[in-house]
């Protein structure tokens, strides 16, 4: 059932108890720039990618809003053809919502930052600034720097002699930081959020030599001064009297937090056509990929506090976290439970417990039903590389590319054309009306080029092709590729990318600005 729903509806339903998700159809770098406080961004271009994970269950009421175009009737119609149940449009999407004077947000993962920042205040969070920093290492040699951003971010640069240690494994590490007590501990992320969750994180574990570097490698670069680039240290594994100790400081945690906690019998008996659970995995990608409980989301503990809007859209729903024991998990859980929300526990004993109960893991990353895709792939023709570069030599055909435009500008086919897959219904009428000249359809791995050419068929056009492989097929068929974003349809506006990767300055003074000044609620 699709319907249109008013804006005072959807402030209700986001005001109740219910079951329910609220998604952002337009591209992420318009949800950058304004949203409907605490909606999740589902971009057109990623519903039947993400969509299983984020809604599982084909019953849950999902409201979508646009810019107030077609965009949100579109996406309602391919989740109804995907089985979704109850679909609402908001009238007049965000327009009508701001004309109204209902409440906006600007950033992405804005739920956990102004999370983070009420802890900080809250908590009154030890920090220094990089000018202190800077003026600690010159004089003391007892000092860790301990960076809790993901092991890719960190491998791109650190601050100088940093270390990787994500955020959800602090508490593998806090015991062993605590008989320290001669060794300043600085904690570091990019800008604020991980960095100030992280030093309140280990102080809740009894560590008082702790305190979080203002403004991260953000700060550092703005002072001026040298990251150090492609660090080739790798984390290592925490001492494993420190792991002992984690879980039991963890149970007391528990205990003093009243987190509750799901057994392996109870989670083998959960009824799937009851309310939603999501089971988020915090381990590290390694440890997930050597084993997993079917159907768990990999978010590694830090990501899962600094972005919770991006994994968990349905509201109210069950949150099950689950790690290696319990220590790990446990944190998570925490978390989770100050950022209000309610129903969380914690599998008991872990992955531990439920393989020591006869339980079964999956190996790998995981996979993620990617929705429609049978059959669009089924009703699509597809080419290898060598005929999709002799076939679209001819003067008449235009090569489309609709993988990302980060990846686009990366590598892609000569003479191609860049636009989101949410815009092809829409721009494509217009910008190639003649639905008889040939089409060549390209991304990197070929699976949105299938979805596409299914949205070009529903539209007339009768002569298109896919790049078999995509990109990835191309490269390895060592035909050349062009890069860039000289040639684009749409505003590339579809990726945000955080300021410390672009590296503008200005970019990251302003982001550091609006961090600051988030409602702490």
């Amino acid at each position: 059932m699709k319907a249109i729903v008013s804006c005072q509806d959807v402030a209700e339903l986001m005001a109740s108890d219910g079951l329910f998700a609220v998604f952002d159809v337009r591209e992420r770098g318009e949800f950058n720039q304004c949203q409907i406080p605490t909606a999740t961004s589902l971009p057109r271009s990623q519903i039947e990618f993400r969509l299983a994970q984020l809604v599982p269950d084909h019953r849950i009421s999902i409201v979508l809003y646009d810019e107030g175009d077609a965009r949100a009737p579109l996406a309602a119609a391919t989740l109804l053809r995907l089985g979704y149940e109850q679909v609402g449009i908001l009238e007049g999407g965000l327009k009508a919502w701001q004309a109204e004077g209902r409440p906006t947000a600007s950033g992405v993962n804005v739920p956990s930052k102004a999370f983070g920042e009420k802890i900080h205040h809250e908590r009154s969070v030890p920090d220094l600034t990089v000018e202190e920093l800077r003026a600690l290492k010159e004089r003391s040699s007892n000092l860790v720097i301990l960076d809790v951003r993901t092991p890719e971010e960190y491998g791109r640069f650190c601050i100088p002699g940093g270390i990787n240690v994500p955020g959800g494994d602090l508490i593998l590490w806090a015991h062993e930081l605590k008989q320290k007590n001669d060794v300043e501990v600085i904690v570091n992320c990019a800008g604020r959020t991980r960095s100030i969750i992280g030093t309140a994180a280990l102080r809740r574990l009894g560590l008082t030599h702790v305190r979080a570097l203002r403004n991260g490698t953000m700060g550092w670069v703005l002072a001026g001064l040298e990251l150090e680039t492609k660090p080739g240290r790798m984390g290592t594994a925490a001492p494993e009297a420190s792991r002992e100790q984690a879980l039991t400081q963890a149970l007391k945690i528990a205990t003093e937090e009243s987190i509750s906690f799901t057994t392996v019998e109870q989670l083998g008996n959960i009824n799937i056509g009851g309310d939603p659970v999501y089971l988020i995995d915090v381990r590290s990608e390694g440890e997930y990929k050597s084993g997993h409980l079917a159907g768990s989301i990999h978010v590694p503990g830090g990501q899962a506090v600094q972005r919770a809007d991006d994994f968990v859209a349905i509201r109210n729903a069950r949150i099950i976290f689950i790690s290696d024991q319990s220590a790990r998990a446990v944190m998570a859980a925490y978390w989770y439970r100050l950022m209000n929300f309610l129903k969380v526990s914690v599998l008991q004993g872990g992955l531990r417990a439920w393989t020591a109960a006869g339980g079964k893991l999956e190996t790998g990353s995981g996979c993620v039903e990617l929705l429609g895709y049978e059959a669009a792939q089924k009703a699509s023709r597809s080419i290898d590389a060598n005929d999709f570069n002799r076939q679209s030599r001819s003067v008449s055909a235009t090569i489309l590319d609709v993988g990302s435009s980060l990846e686009f500008e990366a590598a892609h086919v000569p003479q191609a054309e860049w636009i989101s897959r949410g815009w092809l219904d829409l721009e494509l009428p217009e910008q190639f009306p003649d639905r008889n000249q040939p089409i060549f359809l390209t991304c990197p791995d070929g699976r949105s080029s299938v979805l596409a050419a299914q949205t070009l068929a529903d539209l007339g056009y009768v002569d298109v092709a896919v790049l078999n492989g995509g990109v990835q097929a191309w490269l390895a068929a060592g035909l050349p590729v062009d890069k860039g974003l000289d040639a684009c349809l749409v505003e590339p506006n579809d990726v945000v990318l955080s300021p410390s990767i672009r590296g503008n300055k200005e970019d990251m003074l302003r982001y550091l600005e609006w961090e600051t000044k988030l409602p702490r609620t």
